[in-house]
C-alpha cells in the first residue's frame, strides 16, 4: 500500500505532467531555468521537474537559479546546499534590489510589485546569460484563480496568468508547471519532504497582501458551499466564450469576420 507520502506525490506529479501536455510547456531540447526562491513552491516546482526529466522521453535540461535581492538576513546558503546537494545544475545571483528599492520606492506602496520587476528582469537576463530557452516559475492553482479575481475587483479587467507566454524581451517563454495543483497539496507535500524554506527577509515578509488575503478569504469561504470552486474558475480560464463578453474590440473582430 502507497505512504500519504508517495499518493500525494503522485497525485503532484501528475498534475504537474498533465499541464507540460496540455500546454506544451517542455520540448525536445529545451534548457530550462527554475526560479528558486527558496519557498515551499519553488523547491516542489524544481524537484518535481527534476523528477519528470529523468523518466521523460524526451530530453531537456534544468538550471536552478536564485536571486538574493540582498535583504539582511537572507539565508542564500541554506538554498546553496540544498541544491548541491540535491545534484542540481545552479546558479547564485546577488543583487542590491533593496538598495534600489528604499530609494526608489514611493511611501505607502508596495514592496512586492517592485521586489517582483526587478527579480523578473534579472531573471531574464540570466535566462538568455545560461541559453536557457524557457524559464519555469512556481505559480500555483490558487495563484492563478486570486490573481483573476484581483483583476476583476480590484482592476476592471478579466486576465489572470498564463501556462506558457512569451516574456516582454521576446526570447524567453515564461511556464508555470503548478497550474493544476492547490496550494494546500504544495504546503502538505513541501513538509513530507523537510524542504528548508527561507523568508525572503524583506520588510514585509510574513504579511500577507491584504487584496489578495481578501481573495484568499473569499475563496475559502466560497468552498464551504462550493468545494470545487478554485477548479472551475480555473477551467473557465479556457473556457472563454468572448461574445458573450463586453469587450467592444472583440465585437469588431467578431463582425469582421
Amino acid at each position: 500500500m502507497s505512504s500519504p507520502e508517495e499518493k500525494l506525490y503522485k497525485k503532484i506529479k501528475n498534475a504537474v505532467g498533465r499541464a507540460i501536455a496540455d500546454f506544451s510547456l517542455i520540448e525536445e531540447g529545451d534548457r530550462i531555468a527554475v526560479a528558486v526562491s527558496g519557498g515551499k513552491d519553488s523547491y516542489t516546482l524544481l524537484h518535481l521537474l527534476e523528477a519528470l526529466r529523468k523518466r521523460a522521453p524526451i530530453k531537456y535540461e534544468i538550471l536552478a537559479i536564485n536571486i538574493d535581492s540582498g535583504y539582511p538576513g537572507y539565508r542564500a546558503d541554506i538554498i546553496e546546499e540544498h541544491l548541491a546537494r540535491n545534484g542540481f545544475a545552479y546558479h547564485m545571483e546577488k543583487t542590491d534590489h533593496f538598495d534600489i528599492i528604499r530609494e526608489k520606492r514611493r511611501p505607502g506602496s508596495s514592496f512586492c510589485s517592485i521586489c517582483a520587476r526587478l527579480k523578473r528582469g534579472v531573471l531574464y537576463t540570466l535566462a538568455q546569460r545560461f541559453n536557457c530557452n524557457k524559464l519555469a516559475l512556481g505559480h500555483h492553482l490558487d495563484d492563478f484563480v486570486e490573481t483573476l479575481l484581483l483583476n476583476q475587483f480590484f482592476v476592471g479587467s478579466l486576465k489572470a496568468m498564463a501556462a506558457s507566454m512569451l516574456a516582454d524581451n521576446g526570447e524567453t517563454t515564461v511556464i508555470r508547471p503548478l497550474v493544476y495543483v492547490e496550494e494546500k497539496e504544495i504546503i502538505e507535500y513541501s513538509a513530507m519532504k523537510e524542504y528548508p524554506v527561507v523568508c525572503c527577509r524583506c520588510p514585509v515578509c510574513g504579511v500577507a497582501d491584504l487584496q489578495r488575503k481578501k481573495m484568499k478569504d473569499l475563496l475559502a469561504t466560497l468552498e464551504k458551499d462550493i468545494p470545487h470552486v478554485k477548479r472551475s474558475m480555473l477551467k473557465a480560464m479556457s473556457n472563454v466564450q468572448p461574445r458573450h463578453l463586453l469587450d467592444r474590440s472583440l465585437l469588431a473582430n467578431q463582425m469582421c469576420n
